[in-house]
């Protein structure tokens, strides 16, 4: 080992907290039209070919899937939101944002999307926040950070 590198590692070790935590990974499985998670890992098993198709399901169901669904909690920190496609034949996407036109101006936001597993870094500051589909409509799923 060099002895620079020796000397980086002895200082690390007596200063705790001069490497960077790992973010806290956050999984996420979609389904047609739904996160498993989120609605408490129950599948509604929806059949869906396209997003329309969700948007007439969500319709019909999204307001007492809501009334059930599992609020997602979480410290201010660094997280990874990875979903994974699990049976739905489009791309899917994610959208985490502020809840809330004034906390979507003053909060932290990510989106994107794929066909396949996908991984989402973001920094969350405390305030309440929704997350959702819009390729794969979902419902828009509550989640809280704080303290």
């Amino acid at each position: 080992m060099h002895r620079k590198t020796r000397h980086w590692i002895a200082i690390a070790a007596w200063l705790p907290g001069l490497a960077a935590a790992a973010p806290q990974v956050i999984e996420l499985t979609q389904v047609p039209c739904q996160f498993l998670e989120s609605e408490n890992g129950t599948d509604h098993r929806f059949r869906s070919d396209k997003a329309a198709d969700c948007d007439a399901i969500n319709a019909r169901t999204a307001a007492a899937r809501l009334a059930d669904a599992h609020v997602l909690r979480l410290k201010p920190g660094d997280y990874v939101f990875r979903f994974t496609n699990r049976n739905v034949p489009y791309e899917l996407g994610f959208w985490l944002r502020g809840d809330g036109v004034l906390a979507r101006a003053r909060l932290p936001s990510v989106s994107g999307g794929g066909l396949t597993t996908k991984d989402y870094a973001i920094t969350l500051k405390p305030g309440e926040y929704v997350y959702s589909c819009p390729l794969n409509p979902t419902p828009d799923y509550k989640l809280v950070v704080a303290e």
